[in-house]
């Protein structure tokens, strides 16, 4: 049974973290899901987003995903462990009535989906667990959507990891646009980087380390690198995901003989195929093939 790993995002950011995954595992299977449709999620209610990411994730497990990344810290934030506490505790015909969809995705058949070995992950935790090596002063910056922000998901991670941390957050809500609209190297994107990594530091001047809690904001890394001053330590997350899903395919022997292995990456997107291509050239730096779907 083919089974590549899912990776969800509300729109293209994921894309750096499936490029991440690519290099860290070049043999496994990838199926990449964009809901540009109805984006972005970062300003949508909890309700909203969790809606929105659970038909996401149990399409990619109809399509033969059993296990799906959230590649996307709002979905990560706001839907993630209500998706894995709640729904995976479900069968599949519970949280898709009059479906059982058999094949290579999961049964309908009353068992759970955990219990059939489906299983959701997020970026959130993984850039977490990390962070405690990367800082000295123990004053962390997160910069991210107003969604993540509001959500408090990195203070609330990192507390429980490292109680002696303090985290600020900066929600910074053109950036994500900035990207996608292709100006990420214009000097509108020095200004308003310049402007947020200010407003952050301005909160706690003893911050060494920011995470970059948006997975659109790698492209901005120039920038970035001109409005941080030295010594302050800039974190995106691909690489840690990356190490992270390695290390958990490690632990877990079945879901690693689950995942394929073929070196393909398969691309769905809600919206414009043509629009999707597009941007994903800017993420990718590669031409590729994608397909519409609906959710």
């Amino acid at each position: 049974m083919t089974a590549p790993i899912g990776i969800f995002d509300s729109g293209y950011g994921g894309l750096t973290i499936l490029k991440q995954l690519r290099r860290r595992l070049p043999t496994r299977d990838f199926m990449y899901l964009g809901d540009n449709a109805r984006a972005p999620y970062g300003s949508r209610s909890f309700d909203v987003v969790y809606e929105f990411t659970r038909e996401a994730v149990m399409r990619l497990f109809s399509m033969g995903c059993r296990l799906v990344i959230l590649g996307c810290n709002t979905a990560s934030a706001k839907a993630l462990r209500t998706i894995q506490q709640n729904d995976l505790t479900l069968p599949y015909n519970e949280l898709i009535p009059g479906n059982n969809a058999g094949g290579a995705g999961p049964t309908g058949d009353g068992v759970s989906l955990e219990k059939q070995g489906y299983r959701v992950l997020g970026v959130i935790r993984p850039t977490v667990e990390v962070v405690g090596s990367l800082t000295k002063t123990r004053h962390i910056g997160v910069v991210a959507t107003e969604g993540t922000i509001r959500s408090k998901s990195y203070s609330l991670e990192i507390s429980k990891f490292y109680p002696d941390i303090t985290v600020t957050g900066q929600a910074c809500p053109l950036w994500a646009a900035i990207v996608e609209a292709g100006e990420a190297e214009s000097e509108g994107a020095d200004f308003f980087v310049r402007k947020r990594i200010t407003q952050l530091l301005e909160k706690d001047p003893q911050i060494d380390t920011i995470i970059l809690g948006c997975t659109h904001y790698p492209l901005l890394m120039n920038a970035l690198r001109k409005a941080v001053p030295p010594g302050v330590r800039i974190v995106p997350q691909g690489e840690y995901v990356a190490a992270s899903l390695e290390n958990y395919l490690q632990r877990h022997a079945d879901m690693a003989k689950a995942c394929s292995e073929g070196g393909t990456v398969r691309y769905y997107t809600t919206e414009s195929p043509e629009r999707f291509k597009e941007c994903a050239a800017m993420f990718l730096n590669e031409d590729i093939e994608v397909t519409k779907i609906k959710l």
